[in-house]
C-alpha cells in the first residue's frame, strides 16, 4: 500500500525536520504532518514547504486524536533524542524517548488506519566492550549492553515497538538501526567532539569507527516510507575509520587521556557546554562498533551512496574545519628537524 496520510515526530529537529520536507515535496504523498513540541525554524521550516506542523508532546495521551482526525496511515518515529543537552537534561531526555514512545504506540494501536510504522533507533543498542564481534548482525546480542544513556532507551523503545508488532500484526514494523551520523549540517555529539581545536582520546585505545552521511540516513528513512520492508536493519555507510584517522583528517590534534581522567574531562566538557560525553560515549570511543549491513543491501533494498571515509571528508569540508596548526608551520618544522639530522650525520 502507497502511503496517503504520514506523520513524522520530532520535526524540530534535523532529521525528523529535513524528512517532512522530503515526503512533502513527493507529490505521490497526499498529507504530511510533522509533530513536535517546538517548531522547526528558519530554513528547515521554509523546506518543509506543504508539512502541517503540529505542535504536540507525543508524551501527552491527546497524541492518539492527532492520529485519528488526520486518519494517518503511515508514521515515521524520528523523536528518538541522543543529545541530553537539547532535550533539557537526561531525565527528560529518558522521559520523550521511553514514555514518548509507549504514548505514540498506544495512539497506534487504537488507531484503524495506520498500517506503516517506521522507527529510528541506533547501533548503540549493541553497547561498546572487548568483546564484541568485528560485525555486528541485527541477530547479535550486546556483549556488555548500555546501562544507561541513550543506548539503554534505544533498548526499552525497541522492546515496546517489537510488542506493538505482535499486538498488530497488520501493522508494517520497520526498525532502522543507524551508525553514528555525520555530515556537514546535522549536529551531533561525535561533529562537536571532532570540531574541538585538541580532541582527547582514551589512552591505550584507537576505535574503529562507521559513519552514516545525513543524506543516506535521511534517504534510508524515506525509503521505508515508499518501500516498506518488515524487520530489524543495520544502518551503516561502507568501510571504517581509526579514531586516529578521522583526528588527523579533520586536522585536530589528538590528546590521549588516562583511563581514570576520561570521565573528569568528559564532565568538565559537559558543564563547559562544549561536548556532552556519557558513559556509553566513552565507551564508544574505547572500543567503536561496526555494523554488517548485508541484509539493508539485501533484502531492504537500499546502498549508502557515501562510504564512511567519504562521509567524514564531506563533514569537514562542509564546516569548513581548519587544521590547528598550520600545515606549512608543520612541514618547516619537520624540515628543519630533517635538516638538523643531516648535518649531524
Amino acid at each position: 500500500m502507497l502511503p496517503s496520510t504520514v506523520l513524522v515526530t520530532g520535526v524540530g529537529g534535523f532529521v525528523g525536520g529535513s524528512l517532512a520536507a522530503r515526503l512533502a515535496a513527493d507529490p505521490g504523498i497526499e498529507r504530511v504532518l510533522g509533530v513536535d513540541t517546538v517548531a522547526p525554524r528558519g530554513e528547515l521550516r521554509r523546506r518543509m514547504g506543504r508539512a502541517e506542523f503540529v505542535r504536540a508532546d507525543i508524551c501527552n495521551p491527546l497524541i492518539a486524536q492527532v492520529i485519528s482526525t488526520a486518519e494517518v496511515d503511515t508514521v515515521v518515529h524520528a523523536a528518538v533524542s541522543a543529545n541530553p543537552r537539547e532535550a533539557g537534561g537526561r531525565s527528560t531526555m529518558k522521559e520523550h524517548n521511553v514514555i514518548g514512545t509507549m504514548q505514540l504506540l498506544a495512539a497506534c494501536q487504537q488507531s484503524t488506519t495506520v498500517k506503516r510504522l517506521v522507527v529510528k533507533s541506533t547501533s548503540a543498542v549493541y553497547g561498546a566492550s572487548s568483546r564484541d564481534p568485528a560485525l555486528f548482525t541485527e541477530d547479535n546480542e550486546p556483549k556488555a549492553p548500555s546501562s544507561s544513556g541513550y543506548g539503554k532507551d534505544a533498548v526499552e523503545v525497541e522492546s515496546y515497538v517489537r510488542g506493538f508488532a505482535r499486538r498488530r500484526d497488520d501493522v508494517g514494523v520497520t526498525i532502522l538501526r543507524f551508525a553514528n551520523f555525520i555530515g556537514p549540517h546535522i549536529d551531533t555529539v561525535l561533529t562537536r567532539y571532532f570540531a574541538l581545536p585538541v580532541v582527547p582520546t582514551v589512552l591505550g585505545y584507537d576505535a574503529r569507527v562507521q559513519l552514516l552521511h545525513e543524506e543516506d540516513a535521511l534517504a534510508v528513512l524515506e525509503h521505508a516510507v515508499h518501500a516498506p520492508r518488515s524487520g530489524v536493519f543495520n544502518v551503516g555507510g561502507d568501510g571504517v575509520l581509526l579514531l586516529s584517522q578521522a583526528i588527523r583528517r579533520a586536522g585536530r590534534i589528538a590528546v590521549p587521556i588516562p583511563g581514570p581522567g576520561v570521565s573528569p574531562l568528559a564532565a568538565l566538557l559537559r558543564s563547559a557546554r562544549m561536548v556532552d560525553f556519557s558513559p556509553e560515549q566513552i565507551r564508544f570511543l574505547n572500543f567503536g562498533r561496526v555494523l554488517d549491513t548485508t541484509n539493508l543491501r539485501t533484502e531492504f533494498g537500499f546502498a549508502p551512496r557515501w562510504t564512511t571515509a567519504q562521509a567524514f571528508e564531506d563533514y569537514v569540508a562542509g564546516r569548513g574545519l581548519r587544521p590547528t596548526i598550520d600545515p606549512e608551520r608543520v612541514r618547516a618544522v619537520e624540515q628543519g628537524m630533517l635538516d638538523l639530522a643531516a648535518r649531524w650525520r
